[in-house]
């Protein structure tokens, strides 16, 4: 600490100090709890998927996990301050939106592969490009929202401007009529932004 520092520090009270370190170590937290969060989550997925249990394996995953959580714990939960008790709910809300994801996946699979063998697939393929603006307000929602529309036959989403205005391009009316639709609802619901 420099002088000009501990002459301020001395003409404070003790209980303007108090809350001053009580701000800090707030800040602290608010920082650092996302990067704890992202590591912990990296690192299990580590060992899941490295199922190697050794102190080699295990010191590559505990290094990667470090650098991931650095350059990545802001995507993962953001600016907006995190609430370690709400973590669980959210996360079960977003495990119910997976199954009707991958249901809307398997019967865009079977409209497409319909639109494949039709005789008059030429007739019925009407390729554009639609722009609409989302309703989800955080980064994490709309990426899991542009994500879901890629995954989902028949749709790419090919921009997502910052204010949420949303690029997809559609390969028929049917597979447009869909967007935002209820998907940006179901996602709504599952990152609590309803």
């Amino acid at each position: 600490m420099n002088v000009k520092n501990q002459e301020h520090q001395q003409d404070k009270s003790p209980h303007e100090l108090n809350r001053a370190n009580s701000s800090r170590r707030s800040r602290v937290r608010k920082h650092l709890t996302p990067l704890l969060l992202t590591f912990f989550m990296m690192f299990a997925l580590w060992i899941i998927l490295s199922g190697k249990f050794d102190v080699f394996h295990l010191s590559l995953g505990v290094i990667s996990s470090a650098i991931v959580a650095f350059f990545s714990a802001d995507l993962l939960f953001g600016n907006q301050g995190i609430k370690v008790i709400n973590l669980p709910a959210s996360w079960i809300r977003f495990i119910r939106y997976v199954p009707w994801l991958l249901y809307q996946i398997f019967t865009a699979n079977l409209y497409v592969l319909y639109l494949t063998f039709h005789p008059r697939m030429m007739e019925l393929i009407d390729p554009r490009i639609i722009k609409f603006r989302s309703r989800l307000k955080g980064d994490l929602s709309r990426v899991t929202f542009a994500n879901s529309i890629t995954l989902t036959p028949g749709t790419i989403t090919v921009y997502v401007t910052l204010d949420g205005v949303f690029s997809v391009h559609a390969i028929d009316k049917k597979s447009r009529e869909g967007l935002p639709g209820e998907m940006e609802k179901r996602i709504a619901r599952a990152f609590g932004e309803e």
